[in-house]
């Protein structure tokens, strides 16, 4: 796939580098957006009301999101000084692969252990993504960006995809596989995720090479110099008025976004829809994904990456307003379509616009602030959803309220 879709000379380190997301992926699908919500209601809070388990779901998204807010900008700086970015990727990734296979062992009804250990899976998956993100500019020239970009978003639809249908078929048929039940085929499913990530990883830290600093610097250091550079940053983009708007108008948008595919699965079950359907249609959105992905990264290259990421959110708040009012599982399929159309585009062209925007040399810190307003977004969302369906008793308002977002 690199050397058809990319022109450059060095397409083993793109390929490498796009890899990461067909690893990492099968977290984002199999996990965070597709059998988590659904056995975290059934087997952790089986005979809980569903306002209650949806806050529930909506508070262990948010705190792991908030760590990650407040982390990521200093952790971004020190990776900057220390050119170690691939080692706190290695790091961030190993946590996020013990704590999903983790959750094979956690007991029924033990919801606040299967929270922590989702929580910090989603601390390593999040915090994993910003220095994955920042390993962009050392691997794509300015030109690339968006196609680059869209290649990496391309392949973890399409590799995320793959081993969510392979564990549906798996939750589906357990005898097929020699598993006595659903529940324990959702288990094994979380330990298929563990070591597709695990082992998927490898080409990134193989192959992607950082270059040297100039200066050696000691990692004590690194921090001090992490905490005034975090300071010289906050006043920096004040000063990049179109850097400032950018992080503002992604700080929102992205809120939405992130909710949608985080509370899907969730949403649907308190509606009543039947939870294979709510899974086929999940992998729907993976599939159409793949090729949107692509066409988006050209369309980026067409009209610009700005006015793709308008098209996107337009397509994203019709779903939202629509989905609200939905009573047949057909509307939720046919809004997966959609969603799938432009997911990914939104997100690889965020990603690739932003990297135009930010100085050269100082990727990971400038990264850092990227993925904490992304991150922040996901700690506003699901709560917000949460707390609006349990005020109001009612969780298509809650859905609706994502769209002031």
């Amino acid at each position: 796939i690199p050397g058809r879709f990319l022109s450059t000379t060095s397409r083993e380190g793109l390929g490498a580098w796009a890899f990461y997301d067909w690893a990492n992926s099968a977290f984002a699908t199999t996990v965070m957006a597709g059998f988590f919500p659904l056995f975290f209601k059934e087997y952790w809070n089986s005979g809980v009301a569903d306002t209650v388990s949806t806050f529930r779901l909506g508070m262990a998204n948010s705190a792991a999101s908030l760590v990650v807010v407040l982390c990521a900008p200093l952790l971004g700086t020190i990776a900057d000084h220390l050119d170690r970015r691939k080692g706190f990727l290695l790091l961030f990734a190993a946590l996020g692969v013990v704590m999903t296979g983790a959750l094979h062992f956690v007991a029924a009804g033990d919801w606040q252990l299967a929270a922590l250990c989702y929580g910090l899976a989603i601390l390593g998956f999040s915090g994993g993504n910003l220095f994955y993100d920042a390993l962009l500019l050392g691997v794509a020239r300015p030109a690339q960006l968006d196609r680059v970009s869209a290649l990496g978003f391309a392949l973890g639809y399409l590799g995320g995809g793959l081993l969510f249908a392979f564990n549906v078929l798996m939750v589906l048929h357990p005898d097929w596989f020699g598993l006595p039940d659903k529940a324990t085929a959702v288990r094994v499913s979380f330990l298929s995720v563990a070591l597709w990530w695990a082992v998927f990883s490898v080409p990134l830290f193989v192959r992607v090479h950082e270059a040297r600093a100039a200066e050696r610097v000691c990692a004590r250091a690194a921090i001090a110099r992490g905490f005034g550079q975090l300071r010289r940053t906050l006043r920096e983009i004040g000063r990049l008025p179109h850097t400032f708007l950018f992080l503002a108008a992604y700080w929102l948008y992205i809120d939405g976004v992130d909710t949608i595919v985080r509370m899907a699965v969730d949403y649907g079950m308190s509606l009543g829809f039947p939870s294979n359907s709510l899974i086929v249609a999940l992998l729907i959105t993976q599939f159409v994904g793949f090729p949107a992905a692509i066409a988006f990264g050209r369309l980026g290259d067409r009209i610009g990456a700005r006015a793709g990421i308008l098209v996107a959110l337009a397509v994203y708040m019709a779903v939202t307003a629509w989905g609200a009012f939905m009573s047949a599982v057909w509307e939720f399929y046919l809004l997966a379509v959609v969603i799938g159309l432009v997911q990914g585009g939104v997100q690889s062209l965020s990603r690739s616009l932003y990297a135009r925007l930010i100085p050269p040399g100082r990727s990971a810190e400038f990264f850092g602030f990227y993925n904490m307003l992304g991150k922040f977004a996901a700690v506003l969302g699901p709560a917000l959803m949460g707390w609006v369906g349990v005020l109001s008793g009612s969780p298509r308002i809650g859905i609706l309220s994502v769209l002031a977002l």
